[in-house]
Formats: structure tokens, sequence, C-alpha cells
């Protein structure tokens, strides 16, 4: 089992840390780990909802040890998303911004850094750390107007992949807002908001094996299709053909 510790730099991408008022490197990374995040900022003045919270007495899913059923809590979306192929993310994230999804989201934080990965060996009851992994972490803001138990406030979205990868997060992001639909009493109206139809179709391995075993020769099934396609027109003319006498009978 891995487990990820650790928090991301807040340094947005792109921003200098030259003039910090730190020197030294471990100074620097201190000094960029304490900035407060966006979404903080906005939920201090109750702008944005509390970040969704996992019940505590709920074990997470695994989608590695547990087969994906529905409907799917958003532990096992987040990890469906973040295995999904990049292509397809983008795809229903670019959707839902053109409406399909009730999307109009601003990119409220995006964050490189790394993390520490540790593997608990369970039989001997302790941690091995394995060494750091670079992460791209994206938090969305989108609008949300309320209803009549809320007041308005903008809603989260959320991206994490691996790697320096700014589009594959954002494009997260923006289906993970649109998945909780359900959540938040929402009417589900676009592919992005099918949790059943995103999830069965992210994974690039199985889309590319199921497509390209097209190659392979499929003898059987082509003669069990073609046999039926010659016998159901051989009736349809028949049809024809007895329609015609009649026709021809009653003239």
């Amino acid at each position: 089992m891995a487990r990820f510790w650790g928090r991301p730099s807040t340094t947005p991408i792109g921003c200098s840390t030259r003039n910090s008022p730190t020197g030294s490197f471990p100074n620097r990374l201190r000094y960029r780990t304490h900035r407060r995040r966006v979404t903080d900022i906005l939920g201090r003045d109750g702008l944005i909802e509390p970040s969704p919270q996992a019940d505590a007495d709920t074990p997470v899913g695994d989608l590695t040890r547990e087969p994906l059923s529905f409907p799917a809590d958003r532990d096992l979306r987040l990890q469906n998303l973040a295995r999904a192929d990049e292509g397809f993310l983008l795809a229903l994230g670019y959707s839902s911004q053109r409406g399909y999804g009730r999307n109009h989201p601003f990119a409220g934080e995006i964050r490189l850094g790394e993390v520490e990965v540790e593997f608990l060996a369970e039989e001997v009851g302790f941690a091995v750390p394995l060494g750091p992994i670079t992460l791209t972490e994206c938090q969305m803001v989108n609008q949300f107007k309320g209803s009549a138990s809320e007041a308005p406030c903008f809603t989260r979205g959320y991206g994490l992949a691996f790697g320096q990868s700014e589009r594959k997060t954002m494009s997260m992001a923006l289906v993970d807002r649109a998945l909780r639909a359900r959540e938040l009493g929402e009417e589900i109206i676009a592919p992005a908001q099918d949790e059943e139809f995103v999830m069965s179709h992210s994974d690039n391995v199985q889309a590319t094996g199921f497509v390209e075993h097209l190659k392979l020769p499929h003898y059987v099934d082509f003669q069990s299709e073609l046999g039926l396609l010659r016998k159901l027109r051989k009736e349809f003319f028949e049809m024809a053909d007895a329609s015609l006498d009649l026709q021809e009978a009653a003239e």
C-alpha cells in the first residue's frame, strides 16, 4: 500500500521565488509552503463551499482491489479520473465549458510540488520511504446558484496528476465538478455529468485494446451476421413479392 504525504508548493507555476525574504532553498520552500490557498481566502468570507469531507467511519474505496459499482462516491471518482486518459478528460471538460454540464469555471489555483511516497509494510509494522514524486494539483472554482436551503456560493472541482501536467489536472477538475451534479441537486443532462459513462470509458489501455482488437479475425461473428443478413433480405424480398402479387390480384 502506498501512502502520499506532504504538501505541494503553493507558489503558482511560473512565479519566481528569487526575491523571497529567506535565503537557502529549504527556507524558500518553507516560505512558499505557508502561503494561504486562494480557496481559503474565499472560504473565509463564505464565498465558496467548504471542502467536501469524507465520512471518517467509511473506509476509502480502492479501484485496484474492488470492482467498480454505481453509484460511485467521490473517492472512487477521483481515483478513476486521476488514472484516466488525458484526451478523454480534455474533451469532457471542454464540453462542460460549452454548456453540456452547467460549468462556468475559474482556475482558482494550480500548484506544482513534490511529495514523499511511503510503503506501509504491514508485516513489519512501519512505513518505508520510497522517495519523492512530482505532482500537479488544480483547484477549480465554479458557479453555483444555490438552493432553498443553501445560499449562492462558489463550488469546487479538484484535479491531481503525476508530473507537470496542468492541462490534465484542469480537465480533471472540470469533470470532477460536473460529476458532482447528483450531490448538488443538479439535473444530469450531459455526458460529463453521467458517472457511469465517464468512469466506464476513461481507461485508455482498456479503450485501446477494445478498439484495436478489431484488427484480429472475427470469422465466426462475421459469418453468423452474414447468414442472418441474407435470411432477413430473403424474407424482405419474399414479402415484397407477395405484396405485389396481392396488389395485382386486387386490380
